[in-house]
């Protein structure tokens, strides 16, 4: 009878010691899921969460056809806003333009969540001679590209040549939906002198 009871105790003893366990274990994964605490290896959002060195990815449009590449020496990603840092960034825009269009910059940084691409130092937008018009080729020290609205807008100086055609200005919104592009201010235009006859 005394060996049935200890056996009892021992048995009773260890189921007890087992849903503590089970009950403390699930405390822990609900309090990290709520994220009071860090879980493991979790570093803060500030902190780049991946660094992808000559990289290339391709954004598509809704209805699956390709929108533009994008391409660098260094892309840096963290994950507070979602944000990727690019060091020599080379955007190529594929559609739905009439032909294709080439972006290049120093640094250009990327949110995610909007499609914005801000570009830094040395901004050289190249398009060739096709449909749309002559070669143009348009320079500035920073842009700012709405992929989804297919629009780029700048605060600071321009310089566009377009065929024989030079313009410069300070401050730029361009539309390619519309094929329309406004600057703002200090607007100077270059004819080529006319043909002697």
């Amino acid at each position: 009878m005394h060996k049935r009871t200890a056996h009892r105790w021992r048995l009773g003893s260890l189921m007890m010691v087992g849903a503590v366990f089970a009950l403390a274990s699930f405390w822990l994964v609900q309090v990290i899921n709520r994220g009071e605490l860090p879980g493991p290896g979790d570093a803060p959002k500030s902190e780049p969460d991946y660094i992808v060195e000559k990289f290339s990815f391709v954004r598509m449009t809704p209805d699956g056809k390709p929108r533009y590449i994008v391409s660098g020496d260094k892309l840096i990603h963290r994950p507070e806003g979602d944000v990727s840092d690019i060091d020599r960034p080379v955007v190529q825009k594929l559609s739905p333009a009439p032909q294709p269009m080439t972006v290049t910059a120093n640094t250009a940084r990327i949110v995610q969540s909007s499609n914005v691409v801000d570009l830094f130092g040395n901004v050289n937008i190249e398009r060739p001679a096709g449909a749309a018009g002559p070669h143009m080729r348009l320079k500035t020290e920073a842009l700012t590209i709405l992929s989804d609205q297919d629009q780029m807008k700048t605060a600071a100086p321009v310089e566009m040549i377009s065929g024989t055609t030079t313009l410069t200005g300070v401050g730029m919104f361009a539309d390619s939906a519309s094929r329309k592009i406004d600057i703002a201010s200090r607007v100077h235009i270059t004819y080529p002198p006319a043909p002697r006859r």
